[in-house]
């Protein structure tokens, strides 16, 4: 087992200078339109409790690009857990990783959470009326790219290698097993469509 950085510096040796350099403080107009063309990220944050690691996903844009320093997150209907707020609360430091369907390079953020309710924040993002429940707002520390080795290895976005929903466990049956056999898997699955159609927002 490796149990130094020494060690590690070793194996992989000096990182590559362009990777390095693609590092910077905020965010320029490159980065800018990965931000604004991304309907997708997963958000990491740590705190007391622990790690987590969760999906954010709306329409393309839903992030809001405040200024160079300053992102803006909506936090939409979810389970309630707010684990990664309760983090943020504690330990602001978090990470962004945007992902753009079809795009190899995913673009990395790291920063700074804070958490607003303030009304006319709410308000700038509500859907149909429907407002978030709070804001993250992110101070920018680092912003650069991941080059496309990892999609291009998982393959992604080749349709060919979908996976058929069937295949895995539905989200009834997986709440059965854990829940016990008074839960009611197939009423559900079968209230899901409708449950995902009318409570988006």
């Amino acid at each position: 087992m490796l149990t130094t950085i020494e060690e590690l510096e070793t194996i992989y040796g000096e990182p590559n200078e362009r990777a390095l350099r693609k590092e910077i403080p905020y965010v320029n107009e490159d980065y800018r339109a990965f931000i604004e063309l991304a309907p997708f990220l997963v958000l990491a944050t740590a705190g007391p409790e622990g790690l987590d690691c969760s999906p954010r996903g709306d329409a393309p844009g839903f992030v809001r690009i405040i200024d160079e320093k300053t992102l803006a997150i909506p936090d939409r209907v979810g389970n309630n857990r707010i684990d990664s707020l309760r983090n943020i609360i504690v330990e602001p430091r978090l990470a962004l990783l945007f992902v753009v369907p079809g795009v190899g390079e995913t673009l990395r953020v790291n920063g700074r959470g804070r958490i607003s309710n303030e009304a006319a924040l709410l308000a700038s993002f509500a859907v149909d009326g429907k407002l978030p429940r709070t804001v993250l707002l992110v101070d920018v520390d680092a912003v650069y790219f991941h080059c496309s080795k990892a999609l291009a290895r998982s393959r992604l976005w080749d349709p060919a290698r979908h996976v058929e929903r069937s295949r895995l466990p539905s989200t009834g049956s997986i709440l059965k097993r854990l829940s016990g056999d008074t839960f009611d898997a197939v009423k559900y699955d079968l209230e899901l469509v409708e449950r995902l159609r009318t409570g988006l927002y």
